[in-house]
């Protein structure tokens, strides 16, 4: 492995990289982050206590995030670009019966607006392209997530998003190469299951030294 350190070899290696919130590429998204823009309620929820914030996307995790954010927020706007939620059935159930939650169908973010901090977003129809601004303290983004797998493009096989495959085994397309969490295609993307893969990948890790070694290794 060549890092920034210098060069690294080993018998096995397990990838652990992780991923990370897909971005809207809007203006005013990087501009904003940490001043109202976030990616993550649990982490920025109490910032907004008492005021409006909106969270964009419509899948469980834009939901479930919303939802957490009516205990901090007086008001709560998911705006999403279909005309219905993608989250599961109770998910929705609980979101549309919400009295603090509103919704934007059918709208994008086009710009994300403010002075020192966010003050609103300019949304477009999806549909005739008008547009409205939202005043908004804050705004989430739930729009997807993207694999840390840039640099090992070329060297173990991807899926179509980048997330990398590998057997039951969690063994990848190289040989002693191994992958767990998120970042491996198929994962569930929870704590729980990635301690899980990393404990998998490191059993498995070790059957390979000890294969190559011709006895335990320890």
């Amino acid at each position: 492995l060549d890092t920034e350190e210098g060069e690294l070899r080993a018998y096995a290696v397990i990838l652990a990289t992780g991923m990370r919130p897909a971005k809207l590429g809007v203006p005013g998204e990087e501009e904003f982050h940490g001043r109202g823009v976030s990616y993550c309620a649990t982490c920025d929820a109490a910032f907004f206590k008492d005021g409006v914030v909106a969270v964009v996307g419509g899948g469980n995790s834009a939901v479930e995030e919303a939802l957490f954010l009516t205990r901090f927020a007086r008001r709560v706007v998911i705006v999403h670009r279909r005309d219905r939620l993608r989250a599961g059935k109770i998910l929705q159930e609980r979101a549309l019966s919400n009295p603090k939650m509103d919704f934007k169908w059918k709208k994008v973010v086009k710009e994300i607006r403010g002075d020192q901090r966010v003050t609103g977003l300019l949304l477009a129809d999806v549909e005739g392209g008008e547009e409205e601004e939202l005043p908004v303290d804050g705004v989430f983004l739930y729009v997807g997530n993207l694999p840390n797998t840039e640099e090992l493009r070329g060297a173990v096989d991807l899926d179509e998003r980048g997330f990398i495959l590998t057997d039951a085994d969690l063994r990848t397309s190289m040989k002693g190469v191994f992958a767990a969490g998120d970042v491996r295609a198929g994962a569930v993307w929870q704590v729980a299951a990635a301690v899980g893969d990393g404990v998998r990948a490191a059993l498995n890790a070790q059957f390979h030294v000890e294969n190559l070694k011709g006895t335990a290794y320890i």
